[in-house]
């Protein structure tokens, strides 16, 4: 079932997806590469991280029959929520790249294996870009779950039937599929897309609120995202609270190159407090070195924050790949 009641919210231009509310140009070309790797973007400072710090656990018991998240590794997560399995931005394999001998290399291993998961019943894909969306990846994925349903973007429907992957649902920004079980809404986001020279913005953006229909969870996953308030502040007025958010934390440095498209953990934690979270939970970082801050300085700057807004750091998590944690 899909609601369209809220009527189209995404913008094209000349054919191509646009960013909301943003007088910038967001998307990053192959020309703002290379300016940013000849050091046009250069920071003179970029703070660094303490080598004895290691971010506080919980310290909660893990109790595997409640509802739970683990971190599988960048923006892949496995979620149950009342027994619905679900699996966010699946990237399993070594590189994310067009050319996988020469692309960013994972410095993590996925925390879980495909072959171990669960029954998965859904599984989320934000935009296109090759740390999100893995060729070699989902096409496993489908195979071994062929009744997983993917829920996407436009325009990423048919890439993923070219691959022989048919069980996909499309979605506009604020539109919703529902079933039985849950419903997901699309959310808006600021970043752009393309896998190639000449697809820039062909395919949409997003992130998602998966809501559970059994117990009424809300899921927050953000994809990737530079900060606008205009679109969290939706949120907040769309779902009131939100019971878990899986935020981005890295992949900010250089900040004037960074920032339009990511965000950085003084951003993560405005996304916290705007969309009303509960529990958030940090991504986007660690499992790819994608840009120049030192890779376990996001947690750091990501608690030294909370600490100076004076917000308990255990309603922001920053957690190892494969640990479990209720919500």
């Amino acid at each position: 079932m899909f609601n369209k009641n809220s009527g189209p919210f995404s913008q094209k231009k000349a054919g191509r997806f646009i960013n909301n509310f943003v007088n910038q140009r967001v998307r990053r070309t192959i020309k703002d590469f290379v300016r940013w790797k000849r050091g046009k973007y250069k920071e003179d400072i970029i703070l660094s991280c303490p080598t004895d710090f290691k971010y506080p656990s919980d310290n909660k018991t893990f109790d595997d029959k409640k509802d739970y998240a683990t971190w599988i590794g960048h923006d892949t997560f496995l979620i149950k929520s009342h027994n619905v399995h679900i699996l966010t931005d699946p990237i399993f394999y070594n590189s994310c790249s067009p050319i996988s001998v020469i692309g960013p290399k994972r410095k993590e291993k996925p925390a879980i294996d495909i072959e171990n998961l669960p029954k998965i019943d859904y599984i989320t894909i934000s935009h296109d870009h090759y740390d999100h969306l893995d060729k070699k990846s989902v096409k496993m994925l489908s195979k071994k779950f062929p009744n997983a349903k993917f829920i996407v973007p436009l325009g990423i429907k048919k890439w993923l039937n070219r691959r022989g992957i048919k069980n996909v649902v499309e979605l506009d920004w604020l539109h919703t599929y529902e079933d039985d079980n849950i419903k997901v809404t699309a959310t808006p986001a600021q970043h752009y897309s393309g896998r190639g020279l000449f697809d820039g913005n062909l395919r949409l953006w997003c992130g998602f609120v998966i809501q559970n229909k059994i117990n009424n969870k809300k899921i927050y996953f953000t994809g990737d995202t530079g900060y606008n308030n205009r679109h969290f502040k939706l949120i907040k007025k769309l779902f009131n609270e939100i019971d878990l958010s899986l935020i981005p934390i890295g992949t900010y440095v250089p900040r004037e190159f960074m920032l339009p498209v990511h965000i950085d953990p003084v951003n993560a934690i405005k996304i916290h407090k705007d969309v009303n979270s509960k529990l958030s939970i940090a991504m986007h970082w660690k499992t790819f070195k994608l840009s120049e801050e030192d890779i376990n300085l996001p947690p750091y700057e990501l608690f030294v924050n909370l600490q100076k807004e004076n917000i308990d750091h255990n309603t922001f998590l920053a957690i190892d790949p494969g640990t479990y944690i209720n919500f």
